[in-house]
């Protein structure tokens, strides 16, 4: 059975298949919007509607092999194991596209169609890019290439340029609310979690299940209690990096980081400077957090910057 959807991914649903049915959508797609908003469930369900060719026991049975993952005439490109296996790759790579461009070049197994959707696609590295940018120039019938991106300015605008887009955008605030509501949330808790998640109902509903609200008030507690000299640097930087939410708790700070600096404006030019050099190191820390660098180190130079430049401005009799 399919899973029903949001009011905007029906809509980015419905758009498709009027655009396949009519002849009016080509060849390469690119799917982009926000990460959490439902794009690849809307190419899972575009993907049973072509391959299924209007047939509806086809649907049907398509719909049992794309969600076992078995279906011949379906593609998923997306990060694979490491030589040793211990761990997936960080990017797609040359390798997974010239395999892609082999199995499209092969008559389809079920009915006429074949689909390939590369998600995310904005982590196909440089070479493979290459690869593909020559199966986007060389279409074949009945061949649909989709990629799925939460960050589409990080693809070359070769790839750009030979794709029509299916751009999914935060709903409307009402919208948005109401459809928190259908997931069992209270009018107080969507409300809340929906202005910190900065409209987004996708990331709302995760936090609010997962306990992301309460880690985002943990966090603006931290970081007023380091301004206020009263808690160590050292030991919050461990604690922060000391389990899988590390990256959220960074996500966290820098949001609440950027709401102060709305809130200063042209108030506080020099607190302003300061919120907006700290919020650029927060988000540049989280990149560190997906090297081989410690996170807790990361944390600590990224912490005591944090503390510091209060220290400084309350020695010069400057307001925090």
């Amino acid at each position: 059975m399919s899973v029903e959807f949001s009011p905007w991914q029906q809509r980015a649903y419905d758009q498709a298949v009027a655009a396949l049915d009519t002849g009016r959508l080509g060849h390469g797609l690119l799917i982009c919007g926000p990460a959490g908003l439902g794009k690849r469930a809307v190419a899972d369900r575009l993907a049973q509607h072509v391959l299924a060719g209007g047939d509806p026991a086809a649907r049907i049975r398509n719909a049992q092999l794309i969600a076992a993952g078995t279906h011949p005439d379906l593609h998923a490109v997306s990060f694979v194991p490491t030589k040793d296996g211990s761990k997936l790759r960080t990017e797609i790579v040359i390798e997974q596209m010239r395999e892609l461009s082999q199995k499209l070049s092969l008559t389809p197994q079920y009915g006429a169609a074949q689909v390939a959707i590369v998600d995310p696609a904005d982590s196909i590295n440089r070479a493979a890019c290459n690869a593909l940018l020559k199966t986007l120039e060389e279409p074949a019938a009945g061949r649909y290439l989709w990629l799925v991106s939460a960050q589409p300015a990080r693809l070359p605008a070769t790839i750009r340029s030979r794709c029509q887009r299916l751009e999914f955008k935060l709903p409307p605030h009402d919208e948005a609310l109401a459809w928190l509501r259908t997931q069992g949330h209270s009018a107080k808790d969507a409300d809340e979690a929906l202005e910190a998640a900065r409209g987004h109902p996708g990331l709302a509903d995760q936090w609010l299940g997962e306990g992301g609200l309460a880690l985002r008030k943990s966090v603006a507690g931290d970081l007023d209690k380091l301004e206020r000299g009263e808690i160590a640097v050292i030991e919050t930087a461990q604690r922060w990096a000391a389990d899988e939410h590390a990256d959220l708790r960074l996500r966290h700070a820098a949001d609440l980081v950027l709401a102060q600096a709305g809130d200063a404006g042209l108030t506080d030019p020099a607190r302003l400077h300061k919120l907006a050099t700290w919020f650029d190191a927060a988000n540049r820390t989280r990149d560190l957090l997906r090297t081989t660098v410690r996170g807790d180190l990361a944390m600590v130079d990224l912490l005591l910057a944090w503390r510091v430049g209060d220290r400084v401005r309350a020695a010069k009799g400057e307001p925090k």
